[in-house]
């Protein structure tokens, strides 16, 4: 059930941002992007709080062996680059902008959870 859990918070977190930035790279340009950012973000987070949740109770059952392999490392480091990311694209109010920054900052958001993904299923096998 943890999985399940892990997997639908990937689901929310994953699709929220791609929505978004499909819309700050200009698709649907009719629908405003504050209201689209509030909900999107908010179900994101949402997703966030059960990979967390989740993803921690999967590590309590073995931490060691966890702590020893290479793909959950480069997960973690993922993880910590993708919050530096979100960081940086709110503190320079990028919704306010949607310029190049913006959309740089949302596709390079993409392009690392989809990277923590991989590494996810990867750790199985590593």
């Amino acid at each position: 059930m943890l999985e399940v859990v892990h997997i639908v918070g990937i689901a929310l977190l994953l699709g929220n941002l791609v929505l978004l930035e499909a819309r700050v790279w200009g698709l649907a340009s009719d629908v405003p992007v504050a209201p689209l950012a509030r909900l999107s973000l908010g179900l994101a987070v949402a997703g966030f709080g059960l990979c967390a949740v989740s993803g921690l109770l999967m590590f309590s059952t073995q931490p060691m062996e966890l702590l020893a392999n290479r793909m959950f490392t480069v997960k973690v480091a993922l993880m910590m680059l993708a919050a530096c990311n979100a960081g940086w694209f709110h503190a320079r109010r990028s919704l306010e902008r949607q310029d190049f920054g913006a959309r740089a900052s949302l596709l390079l958001s993409t392009v690392l959870w989809l990277l923590v993904i991989t590494c996810g299923r990867w750790i199985g096998y590593w």
